[in-house]
């Protein structure tokens, strides 16, 4: 598996210092965010080849303010251009991998619209996906939509393309589920991995080995159904020392690694 860290974890900076940092602390790869120019882009790529650092994966930025489950179709044509940026992202900057939140279940959308409008809108989008050959992997998020990982699983199946894929969040899951029972279902779908610290009785957020995750069995679940990509940690670390947040959070994953 591969260290990994998301960009914007990183203290604030030009490209050139964040990628740096991210090498200099022993991270093999970065998630970045949706860029929208091709000179954004440029700057990245180089910043990245220079550190010796890989690009991951691409955060969406637009599926929460822009759901594809959104009754106005202006809105889900604008979160369609959202993760065409997202894609184009991923293809400049050498990424095989675009996060999807992929709707959200609200007092004005049942969950069989989300179900159904997302589903149209990400069928619409996959070919392109296909031609820049970048997976769109939908993520577990708190947005009351795929709660059992049977069902994350045959959401994922029914596109029946190899370029739909899962993003399995472990922190986000314990608030309602065990991460090392999604992982099995999930199995062959997983394409990345989120790792944040989440303490179940508290309902809290916390660093990655302060909470009520159990690693050991995450960790076997993971190396259980094979997988060996990217694992991201998505959290800021602790204290005021920017520096040192980051070296603790990149301590923290190389103790979860060295599990089992």
């Amino acid at each position: 598996m591969k260290k990994g860290i998301v960009y914007v974890c990183l203290p604030e900076g030009d490209p050139q210092a964040r990628f740096g940092l991210a090498a200099e602390m022993g991270f093999d790869s970065v998630e970045v965010p949706t860029l929208r120019t091709d000179d954004e882009r440029e700057r990245f790529r180089k910043a990245a080849r220079d550190a010796g650092v890989a690009v991951s994966s691409v955060m969406n930025i637009d599926h929460w303010s822009h759901p594809f489950s959104d009754p106005d179709p202006a809105v889900r044509a604008a979160s369609l251009a959202g993760v065409q940026q997202s894609l184009d992202t991923a293809a400049a900057l050498g990424g095989d991998t675009v996060l999807l939140v992929p709707a959200v279940v609200t007092p004005a959308v049942t969950y069989e619209q989300a179900w159904e409008r997302s589903r149209e809108a990400i069928g619409s989008i996959l070919p392109q996906a296909e031609k820049l050959k970048v997976k769109l992997a939908v993520e577990n998020v708190w947005n009351r939509f795929l709660l059992s990982p049977i069902e994350f699983a045959a959401y994922v199946d029914s596109f029946k393309s190899p370029w739909m894929t899962a993003y399995f969040d472990v922190g986000n899951i314990v608030a309602y589920g065990f991460p090392q029972h999604w992982i099995r279902t999930l199995g062959r779908r997983l394409d990345k991995v989120h790792i944040k610290g989440f303490d179940g009785p508290k309902h809290a957020w916390t660093q990655l080995l302060a909470g009520s995750i159990d690693w050991p069995a995450v960790m076997a679940a993971l190396r259980e159904v094979g997988y060996d990509g990217a694992v991201t940690a998505e959290l800021k670390g602790p204290g005021d020392d920017p520096r040192a947040a980051v070296q603790a959070i990149s301590a923290d994953m190389d103790r979860i690694f060295a599990i089992g």
